[in-house]
């Protein structure tokens, strides 16, 4: 098998303020607590012996391997982002950073929504990155506005109910 992997699709280099100290506390704490643990416990897998049938340190050198792989990528993508940490001029229309009350038109289903980077997109709590379909067709739109969007399952109606920003 081998070690190649394509590369991930080009994303929108945008966060929030609170994003970006999310994975700078990930970061860190890789860094500081669970590299060094792991480095240590390599080291005692190690010390056994053979490395050959040595269950442990296969282990802890694949999770090294995956713990220096993420410090890379947040390395690198911290000094790629972007922190959008202002309201807009214009609180009445959806950009990144807002929260949007959308209205199913077909089963008048509310649904409340965040528009984030997509390194901190949460379904669980509604947050949707800025480059899904949803938030594509809701940027610029304003309260009342009505729209359509392509979803997964298909096309489907909204109108927009509110649009706030946090302060």
């Amino acid at each position: 098998m081998s070690r190649w992997r394509p590369p991930a699709e080009k994303s929108t280099a945008l966060i929030t303020a609170e994003g970006h100290a999310r994975l700078k506390a990930e970061l860190d704490e890789l860094w500081r607590v669970r590299r060094p643990e792991v480095v240590k416990a390599l080291a005692a897998a190690a010390a056994e012996g053979d490395r050959s049938e040595n269950a442990e340190y296969t282990y802890r050198k694949k999770q090294l391997g995956e713990i220096d792989r993420r410090v890379r990528y947040l390395s690198k993508r911290l000094e790629a982002l972007r922190v959008v940490d202002t309201a807009p001029s214009d609180p009445q229309a959806v950009f990144f950073g807002a929260r949007v009350e959308l209205e199913n038109v077909d089963s008048g289903e509310t649904h409340l929504y965040r528009i984030v980077g997509p390194d901190e997109t949460d379904a669980g709590k509604g947050w949707i990155s800025i480059d899904s379909p949803l938030a594509r067709a809701l940027l610029k739109k304003r309260i009342d506005d009505e729209f359509e969007v392509e979803l997964p399952g298909g096309r489907t109606g909204f109108c927009i109910i509110d649009v706030r920003y946090d302060s």
